[in-house]
């Protein structure tokens, strides 16, 4: 696209300079000017878009390699402008370019000969034309398909090359990642649970003891959270590359269901289809769970709190929700929680694209529902 339009901007120089060189006329004035009108739209477009569009590289044949001439023609009768390789015959090799690079073979093959039937029935027309010159336009027309096929064809082709690679690339790191999840949750397992059950096999503690069972409580708690969200399983299929810098939801929230825990509060979890996030997403959600625990901890008087997370189209959804004392939510989420959840909360899903919704009445409890995408 860039070499098509880099083409036409030589064709522009080119023609300018045999306008230029010339005595002042106004009619080719005129005509340099629509080809230039036609090379912004058509070009500069392409390039804000990151590629042509059919319908505008067949304005470009229509308008630049056979209307124009026939513009001319009429209006000049002879001279440069409608030699067969005159300075507006010329624009006709980056339109066939173009068309090469944009539409199939057969739309690209029939764009070139009407140009090159064009510049044939111009030529019967000129009175002064000569054949050389048609000729040397023929050729270079048939040069400028010939370079544009080969050239896009090598580009798309080492293209694809660089796609598959990255793609192989994405899924070894991908199952590096994974790996490195689950074996930092092995070493999780083998510095809590294993430990607390080879204690009790060695029965150096008392099992009865409440801070004993409440740690059991916690551990069987991060067991469970293990087994819904699949950590400990083996890598699925291969169904396609996986997003490059992405986190598992269960992997992203851990943390922050861990420390809530270890503050004495008791998180029951449930993971349902959790997808893979980006890994900014991963973190503002973590945060806005910890702060929605913190809240719970803090303000609701109860020693319970509840998270949910499961995927949906294209993105995911959590809720923290608790039985305790609750507030006023249209009050401006109260007077002490208001602030944590408007900012913590609140404010880093915006900031990634996502939503929160605090659902909160004196004695009824609080739901704290975050959604990404929003």
């Amino acid at each position: 696209m860039k070499a098509a339009a880099l083409f036409r901007i030589a064709h522009l120089v080119y023609a300018t300079d045999v306008v230029g060189a010339v005595a002042l006329d106004w009619r080719s004035i005129g005509l340099l000017a629509a080809v230039a009108a036609v090379t912004v739209f058509v070009y500069g477009s392409a390039l804000l878009r990151g590629g042509f569009r059919p319908s505008w590289v067949w304005a470009d044949v229509l308008l630049t390699g056979c209307a124009l001439p026939w513009v001319a023609v009429a209006a000049i009768g002879d001279g440069p402008a409608v030699e067969p390789h005159g300075w507006l015959m010329v624009p006709a090799l980056s339109a066939a370019a173009a068309a090469v690079v944009t539409l199939g073979r057969r739309s690209a093959a029939l764009a070139v000969l009407v140009m090159l039937f064009t510049s044939l029935a111009v030529h019967q027309a000129v009175a002064a034309s000569s054949t050389p010159a048609l000729l040397e336009h023929f050729t270079a027309v048939v040069e400028a398909v010939a370079v544009a096929g080969p050239g896009w064809w090598y580009l798309r082709r080492q293209g694809r090359l660089l796609d598959i690679a990255q793609e192989r690339a994405v899924v070894v790191e991908s199952a590096r990642a994974r790996q490195a999840e689950r074996a930092a949750h092995h070493a999780a397992l083998h510095d809590t649970v294993l430990a607390t059950l080879t204690t009790i096999a060695a029965g150096r503690v008392d099992v009865t003891a409440p801070g004993f069972r409440d740690r059991c409580a916690r551990e069987a708690a991060y067991l469970r959270r293990l087994v819904q969200s699949g950590t400990l399983e083996e890598p699925h299929r291969y169904d396609g590359p996986p997003a490059p810098d992405r986190v598992g939801t269960a992997a992203a929230l851990e943390e922050a269901t861990r420390a809530a825990e270890s503050l004495g509060l008791k998180v029951t979890s449930q993971y349902d289809a959790a997808p893979d996030l980006p890994r900014e997403v991963a973190r503002a959600l973590a945060a806005a769970v910890t702060e929605a625990l913190n809240n719970v901890r803090t303000h609701a008087r109860t020693p319970s709190a509840y998270l949910t997370v499961f995927g949906r189209a294209g993105g995911v959804e959590v809720t923290v929700a608790d039985r305790g004392v609750g507030f006023d939510a249209t009050a401006g989420c109260g007077a002490r929680a208001g602030t944590g959840l408007r900012r913590s909360v609140h404010g880093r899903m915006v900031a990634v694209g996502g939503s929160a919704e605090v659902d909160s009445r004196p004695g009824e409890g609080t739901l704290v529902a975050l959604r990404w995408p929003a």
